[in-house]
């Protein structure tokens, strides 16, 4: 199944990668440490830039901010308290179409997670390509419904999800009548250790549903994203920073611009040496047949009338002659002219 992720873009199972620089929340506010990351990931050779599209209401419970939590995943120290990170973070909703335009006048794709109906709502008024629902809302059958009604692609993360919830949100939203779904094998720690990112995955959920299969990373470094484009996978998406020890949640499992190149152009090289499931002998391995391949030759001084024996053949290049695997054709065959050792045996030359 192929599906058009974006206008100029379509994916399949094996296809060349679509690869989304995951910022976030990663802008940590600030519009213009935003644009860098997006001109950067211009730069590194990522098709997305994505952000994540929540607000102070629209995420967290009262009573979650009241437990002062500070969702520290990672060793690393977080200011003030998750209702003070999360007001710091939102991206507003003039910002939206302020990183769009800018996505748009520098050649990239603007995309982003909805986190409510008012959000998704805001992203089709903006005309993203596709919209992306975050592996904690597989199971929030309300908002898969309104994103799936909008007829747009829907890239669906599968992180903390059983086969069977899986299954679930890819049936309704088919039954919306939208099939245009990628659906991104995803592993919710940050980071995973390698032991539980199960990357065979991505084959067992392309046999089991038959839609196109990316990967959502959350790994350090570039080696686990290339391994998934090998087996398939057709779009990755990579949290993305400029600096890994800036305060947030993110940056420190992000690849920094010099990571990203590497998943950038090994990713896409990677995809376009995949190929396909044919095999295809080139035109220019076709001409390397004539000069590599052996030919049947005398391996010694014959006599016009000689029977030819095993005792009487080599193979050696080039390939202009009779092949080896024709050598019992040949034997037992009367020669019809001499032949000097080493010189290439025709089927002119046999009675």
């Amino acid at each position: 199944m192929k599906v058009q992720l974006t206008p100029n873009f379509e994916v399949y199972n094996y296809s060349k990668p679509y690869i989304i620089a995951e910022i976030g929340a990663n802008h940590n506010g600030d519009m213009e440490l935003a644009k860098k990351m997006i001109l950067a990931a211009k730069e590194c050779g990522c098709h997305a830039a994505k952000f994540q599209s929540w607000t102070n209401e629209s995420l967290v419970s009262k009573e979650e901010y009241d437990r002062n939590q500070s969702y520290d995943d990672s060793p690393k120290k977080h200011f003030g308290s998750l209702e003070q990170m999360v007001e710091k973070y939102y991206l507003r909703e003039e910002q939206h179409f302020e990183l769009k335009e800018y996505c748009e006048s520098i050649g990239i794709d603007f995309c982003s997670s909805p986190f409510s109906i008012p959000e998704v709502d805001l992203l089709v008024k903006l005309d993203v390509p596709f919209l992306k629902i975050a592996s904690m809302d597989i199971n929030n059958y309300p908002l898969l419904k309104h994103i799936a009604r909008t007829g747009k692609p829907v890239v669906l993360s599968t992180g903390m999800s059983t086969i069977s919830e899986i299954d679930q949100a890819i049936s309704l939203i088919r039954s919306e009548g939208n099939n245009q779904i990628v659906v991104l094998h995803c592993i919710s720690i940050y980071p995973p250790e390698n032991k539980d990112i199960h990357l065979r995955n991505i084959t067992m959920l392309q046999q089991t549903f038959g839609v196109p299969i990316g990967f959502s990373d959350h790994t350090f470094g570039t080696s686990i994203p290339l391994a998934s484009i090998a087996l398939g996978a057709c779009v990755i998406e990579k949290h993305f920073t400029l600096d890994k020890s800036l305060e947030g949640w993110d940056h420190e499992i992000s690849a920094a611009p010099d990571e990203m190149q590497i998943i950038c152009r090994d990713g896409l090289a990677i995809g376009e040496a995949l190929g396909n499931f044919v095999r295809v002998v080139s035109e220019d391995e076709e001409s390397k047949k004539l000069k590599f391949r052996r030919s049947v030759v005398a391996s010694k001084d014959l006599k016009k009338g000689a029977i030819i024996t095993e005792n009487d053949l080599k193979y050696k290049r080039p390939g202009t002659g009779l092949p080896p695997d024709k050598y019992e054709d040949i034997l037992g065959r009367v020669l019809n002219k001499d032949l000097i050792k080493d010189q290439l045996l025709k089927r002119e030359d046999l009675i």
